[in-house]
């Protein structure tokens, strides 16, 4: 029943969006460099501005259709790879936010943050800089 139920809400996710501050002057990323900062491999967006990455809570609908996705990865392994770099302290995951909103009013009170959210949570205060396939 369990299964039954995680594969109804992965149907239910909309398509997932990459999104940045409404004021950031990022305007598209491609996925490697999506992936890029959300691995902790690049701390700063294509123009040398800072990036720093914001992530939905673990096991959310959205954030498994992400990580999925757009890092080619599934929850255990992006588990494993974090832990494997906090034990030899070359980083440190994302900072997790309990929804989109949370994201959108973060992005918005700082242009360096980037995150996801669903296309249907899109409004004024972000720009879609990536889509998901």
């Amino acid at each position: 029943m369990g299964a039954v139920l995680h594969l109804a809400c992965m149907a239910a996710v909309a398509e997932v969006v990459v999104v940045v501050s409404a004021k950031s002057t990022v305007t598209t990323l491609t996925a490697e460099q999506v992936t890029g900062i959300f691995m902790g491999k690049s701390k700063s967006f294509p123009d040398g501005s800072p990036a720093v990455a914001i992530d939905q809570t673990e096991s959310s609908p959205i954030r498994i259709e992400f990580t999925s996705k757009v890092l080619g990865k599934d929850e255990a392994q992006l588990k494993s790879y974090w832990s494997r770099l906090v034990f030899t302290g070359k980083g440190s995951p994302p900072k997790e936010h309990a929804g989109s909103a949370a994201i959108k009013s973060s992005l918005a009170a700082d242009p360096k943050l980037i995150g996801y959210i669903e296309k249907s949570a899109v409004d004024a205060s972000v720009r879609v800089i990536f889509s998901a396939p």
